[in-house]
């Protein structure tokens, strides 16, 4: 009897080397303190400070060189854009190198196109504009002395003259040098993205493929969902973007040229641009087309104006968007406010240009990282369908299949 309880003590000793058992903070915790729910929470906890401590650390060094993050990141977008055309090149003969200088030189000539119109069309109405802002800004000031806020002669003129000594000063020059600083940094960063742009093209599918090179089996799958995820989600928000935009612009830039408010090709292409920024880009081109209304045609066109911003907007939003964009965005409004709010913050005018596909791109990965994700298989099995369809009426050979299963183009 003496020797089994001695065996017990020893059993009960080995089994709590550390005297955990015995220490009173851990008495009718049920174990050690880090066991309890507290306990569990205090460690999750660490866990997720730990990650936002590091998150942190990444995006901060990320900005530090952020004149090479936001070009490459515009050539991973604008590659995942062109990817189908890259595709059809190479289906009809086109070798990689062919096919990515045709894309590459056909968008630099659309681009420049564009750029050219806008210079002319500038260039021909601002005397115009000037003489009408001129005569616009006047009329303010005399709108502004008739109200009943007591507001002097005096005071206007010392605001005009602070403004034109502002502009004269030594302040305002510095601010010229930053603004060329920053034209120098555009430029770097425009030929960079230019030359990532033409390799992502050329060998997209051979870059992924070289980063997957590590991996095996089941992480092997999963870069390649990755990457065939990313293509078509950033692929399809920017082509359903591009067409929501033209669509925005062609139609408010129809209406300013009925209207005859100036600069009106300026204005449709500042609309598409913007309309690259969702839910505030289109707004804000709406404002200042309406500014230009006021300034040129008066109260009542300016107000017209608003009116077709209004409209076209939302039949965008109701009828356009949700089909071009359902199956390439699918985030909630909040969502877009919150990561184009963070975007804007970290990165200005590209960040909020970025923020929203790179929020998408992150939910669709998180979506296919333990599987297929439902949507794209369903698709998939559709055009499979209608493939297989058309085989069986028709004579002619079936095209190729896509990439939708394996190794992404761009």
């Amino acid at each position: 009897m003496f020797f089994r309880r001695r065996d017990t003590h020893e059993t009960v000793a080995s089994a709590d080397p550390g005297g955990i058992a015995d220490d009173p903070a851990s008495r009718g915790a049920g174990g050690p303190i880090w066991n309890d729910r507290l306990g569990r929470w205090s460690i999750r906890s660490l866990q997720l400070t730990l990650l936002v401590i590091i998150a942190a650390i990444g995006i901060w060094a990320l900005l530090q060189v952020k004149v090479l993050v936001i070009p490459v990141l515009v050539a991973v977008i604008l590659a995942a854009a062109a990817s189908p055309l890259i595709v059809w090149l190479r289906r009809h003969g086109f070798p990689a190198m062919l096919a990515a200088w045709v894309t590459l030189v056909g968008g630099i000539i659309v681009l420049g196109g564009i750029i050219t119109a806008i210079v002319f069309a500038v260039r021909s109405q601002w005397d115009e504009l000037a003489d009408s802002a001129t005569q616009g800004f006047d009329d303010l000031l005399g709108w502004v002395e008739q109200l009943p806020i007591p507001i002097e002669q005096q005071q206007i003129d010392d605001a005009r003259n602070s403004i034109i000594d502002f502009i004269t000063s030594a302040e305002f020059g510095q601010t010229a040098l930053t603004g060329v600083s920053r034209a120098t940094e555009f430029i770097t960063g425009l030929l960079l993205m230019l030359v990532v742009l033409f390799f992502f093209l050329k060998d997209g599918d051979r870059i992924w493929a070289f980063f997957l090179r590590p991996y095996r089996g089941e992480r092997l799958e999963r870069g390649r969902r990755i990457g065939v995820t990313s293509v078509k989600v950033l692929g399809g928000y920017i082509r359903g973007t591009a067409i929501v935009a033209f669509v925005d612009a062609f139609f408010i830039g129809l209406g300013l040229v009925i209207l005859q408010v100036p600069l009106a090709l300026p204005l449709a292409v500042i609309v598409f641009l913007t309309s690259f920024i969702p839910i505030v880009g289109a707004t804000l081109a709406g404002i200042l087309a309406a500014l230009v209304a006021l300034v040129a045609n008066g109260p009542v066109v300016a107000l017209i104006v608003v009116a077709i911003v209004i409209v076209v907007n939302q039949l965008e939003g109701d009828l356009l968007q949700p089909v071009v964009m359902a199956q390439s965005l699918k985030l909630h409004p909040l969502v877009i406010l919150i990561a184009l709010t963070a975007g804007t913050l970290l990165a200005g005018v590209a960040g909020a240009v970025l923020a929203v596909p790179l929020t998408a791109l992150g939910w669709a990965i998180i979506k296919v990282w333990n599987g297929p994700d439902p949507s794209l298989d369903e698709r998939k099995s559709y055009r499979l369908r209608r493939r297989q369809h058309a085989d069986a009426t028709s004579d002619a050979p079936a095209l190729p299949a896509d990439t939708a299963g394996g190794t992404p183009v761009a």
